[in-house]
């Protein structure tokens, strides 16, 4: 049986991208030909700058070289440009004449430089920054002029004047608008990196707005509206692109300001599809590599006969380095109803961080000079996460591996090179990785922009503390010591790790509800029966249809922490989650939540009991704790005095009276190796201390994985992560209301428990 002929026209790195995926889904599936208007194979675009500022050779920047498609029996037509699609009898034709036939055909003509209508553009001198032959001409006259103007203070002006900077001329850079990457960053922002672009050599004009070029045949400078004039011998216009349309056009194509595509990056032309900065979607055309990516994948999946959901658009991010510096853009960074929820300046370090959020909701995130967390807050952009998972990424001691190890497994690291997490660590370990050049010549990741470097370098420091750390964390259990895969799936039933399937449950919760599905009838909750949890496994691809012992308890505990089932009380809720449960795991997993919380003072010391009477604080703690459901159980010690025989140092949540009042300790146990635990925060009156002590248990119980000690979930979040967090009393004051929802049913009985009266007189 005769193989197909697939035709893609463009060989630029998002139709080649799904060349790629065709080869690895179905290598048999089609005859391939491709065609390049350049005289050369795929090469990374986004890397010219490196190459102009001469950090890599042409050679470096070679994606596939001639052999990558010879190996696979791709015929490679470079130099040749196609000017005509006859979509009726399907054939292509070249500038040159030359005619070839299609069965499938793939747009990816990707775009050109926009050139403004400006006088004198089209004069000698005046060039825009697109190839590998833009970066030779700007290396040529390098060599005879000084002095360079670049039209343009976006990302690409500013790589093109770093480049010009380094072959020795003098750069300046032109700008219309009041601060350079306007629409990656706030004025904050790009008031730190223009200083640090100063610092390298670099000029600007803002504000400005050029009338002309002036010179006769060549460029001698430009002329602005404001009459001012600047004196250039050479002129770089870089003030955006232009997708590639013309010949879709002409062939009868449906086009808007790029060709139009369905979710599936078909074309109003049957078998014609169009893929990268020439295909338009929903509205939207990408200028970035991460989406024209996703693209590809689903186009590639497509053409080889198998399900797959469809693009559905993307968040546009910018994570990589403009001249040396780290800087990372995602999501909304600007608009009326946009509120800043997170905003850090360090001047000393020269960091700068802002998260902005819409309705509680994350939406933006802007990262300056230590971008390591921005692929964990990308994630929180794409799905719109609540503002409150910010809190425990906030003041970390060591944010960069806390946001490595925080990060999922499958979560997308290098979006140029589609590499994971999963795949880094997996490189790491197994083959003694030890330099982040080391990790880029196996994985490729940080190969291309380089904006993942630091991403990629936290996970080698991550690695390199489980190598220390054997690969397990140690868990006190009676006494003894218990090993918890660190990065390991939950359960052999799954890839997923404890972080994954949380979010997972969550998500796929919420779609439930909202689809008004099986888990919810109206506005009462109803018990999830064993066919709705094999429902909810297979939407998460369990390899097992029923679970396992292992899985099913964390299942049932990220489905009550989702928030879904707020509505019933404690007991209510255990009822439930219990029902979820197969026969053969009745009676021992309905056993493991009968008490999760252990509270310990003085009376329980035999000596002592007889003369000491139940303090006020420990019979708050015990009406609200003593029954809660806990991700693991938790040892509370109460202490009236530094003397006292019950030491609140290795307990899970210690509370110790002192003459200023109170101390709050967490983090602490006693099995082997012993572990102090930390001053999470001291208070003036006892009525405080519960509040406080209450306030972490929520906290804890809301974040933390299931089975995961609390001296745990503390090394995790990190100590200081964790007491900036709860000694802010506006959050205390929605951890332990959250906390009093779940007991409403009590008032509305009309038993109001003494934790709802500290609440209202913490919000009088």
């Amino acid at each position: 049986m005769s193989r197909k002929k697939l035709v893609v026209i463009g060989n630029g790195m998002a139709g080649v991208k799904c060349v790629e995926e065709i080869n690895n889904l179905e290598p048999d599936m089609y005859e391939i030909v491709i065609y390049g208007t350049e005289p050369r194979p795929n090469y990374n675009r986004i890397m010219l700058s490196k190459v102009l500022q001469g950090e890599h050779s042409i050679q470096d920047i070679i994606i596939n070289d001639w052999t990558w498609y010879a190996e696979r029996n791709i015929r490679l037509c470079t130099g040749e440009t196609v000017h005509r699609i006859d979509t009726r009898t399907k054939f292509i034709e070249t500038e040159a004449g030359k005619k070839e036939t299609y069965d499938i055909l793939i747009l990816a003509t990707g775009s050109s430089p926009f050139i403004p209508p400006i006088p004198g553009i089209d004069k000698e001198r005046v060039m825009s920054f697109r190839s590998i032959d833009d970066c030779t001409r700007m290396s040529d006259y390098s060599k005879e002029y000084r002095k360079a103007a670049v039209i343009g203070g976006g990302l690409l002006g500013l790589e093109a004047a770093r480049g010009l900077l380094y072959l020795g001329m003098e750069a300046v850079v032109v700008h219309n608008a009041p601060y350079i990457m306007n629409r990656q960053l706030d004025y904050e922002a790009a008031t730190m990196l223009q200083r640090e672009l100063e610092d390298q050599g670099m000029s600007f004009l803002l504000n400005k707005n050029t009338q002309k070029v002036t010179g006769r045949s060549q460029a001698q400078g430009l002329l602005f509206t404001d009459g001012s004039k600047l004196e250039a011998q050479l002129v770089i216009v870089a003030v955006g692109i232009r997708p590639n349309v013309d010949l879709a056009r002409r062939s009868g194509i449906a086009t808007q300001r790029a060709v139009v595509v369905d979710d599936h990056m078909r074309t109003s032309v049957p078998d014609i599809y169009a893929v990268g900065e020439c295909a338009e979607h929903r509205g939207i055309s990408y200028g970035l590599v991460a989406p024209l990516y996703e693209q590809g994948k689903v186009l590639a999946r497509t053409l080889c006969g198998q399900e797959v959901p469809g693009y559905t658009g993307s968040v546009p991010y910018s994570q990589l380095k403009v001249s040396g510096v780290d800087v990372f853009s995602a999501g909304e960074i600007s608009g009326d109803r946009m509120q800043t929820a997170i905003q850090h300046f360090d001047g000393i370090q020269g960091t700068y961080k802002k998260v902005l959020m819409q309705a509680g909701k994350v939406r933006g995130a802007i990262l300056f000079g230590n971008t390591v967390e921005g692929t964990a807050l990308l994630g929180l952009v794409q799905r719109g996460a609540d503002v409150a998972e910010l809190a425990s990424k906030e003041d970390a001691p060591d944010p960069a591996v806390a946001a490595a190890a925080a990060l999922p497994s499958q979560e997308t690291v290098c979006a140029c090179n589609n590499v994971t997490k999963a795949a880094i660590l997996k490189a790491i370990q197994e083959q003694g990785l030890e330099t982040e050049e080391q990790v880029k010549q196996q994985t490729k990741a940080s190969g291309s922009c380089g904006g993942c470097k630091p991403m990629v370098c936290a996970l080698l420091k991550h690695a390199k503390r489980l190598e220390l750390d054997g690969g397990v964390s140690t868990s006190a259990e009676s006494g003894g010591t218990k090993e918890k895969p660190a990065v390991l799936p939950v359960c052999h039933c799954t890839e997923m790790s404890h972080a994954e399937l949380k979010h997972r449950v969550s998500v796929t919760l919420e779609t439930y509800e909202k689809e008004a599905d099986i888990w919810k009838v109206g506005s009462g909750v109803i018990p999830l029966k064993d066919t709705q949890i094999n429902s909810l496994l297979k939407e998460l691809n369990w390899h097992s249809e029923h679970g396992c012992p292992a899985c099913l308890p964390a299942i049932r505990y990220y489905i009550y922490v989702s928030g879904l089932m707020l509505s019933s009380t404690e007991n209510d809720m255990k009822t439930e989650l219990n029902g979820l449960e197969t026969e053969d795991l009745q009676g021992e997993l309905a056993q493991e939540h009968d008490q999760m919380v252990h509270i310990y003072s003085e009376q329980h010391v035999s000596s002592l009991a007889s003369n000491i009477t139940v303090s006020d604080l420990e019979t708050r703690l015990r009406t609200d704790w003593d029954t809660a459901t806990m991700p693991s159980e938790v040892n509370i010690a109460i202490a009236w005095g530094s003397r006292s025989p019950v030491n609140v140092l290795v307990s899970d949540l210690g509370l110790q009276a002192s003459p200023a009042g109170w101390e709050i300790y967490v983090g602490g146990h006693a099995g082997h190796p012993v572990k102090e635990g930390s001053l999470l925060g001291t208070t003036e009156s006892e009525q405080q201390a519960f509040i406080l002590a209450s306030a972490c248990l929520q906290w804890y119980r809301q974040t933390a994985w299931f089975d995961e000690p609390l001296w745990m979930w503390t090394e995790r979040l990190g100590e200081i992560s964790i007491r900036e967090t709860l000694l802010d009393t506006q959050f205390q004051r929605e951890l332990t209301f959250n906390r009093a929802q779940e007991r409403e049913k009590d008032a509305e009985r009309g038993t109001e428990t003494l934790f709802e009266k500290n609440i209202a007189q913490v919000k009088a």
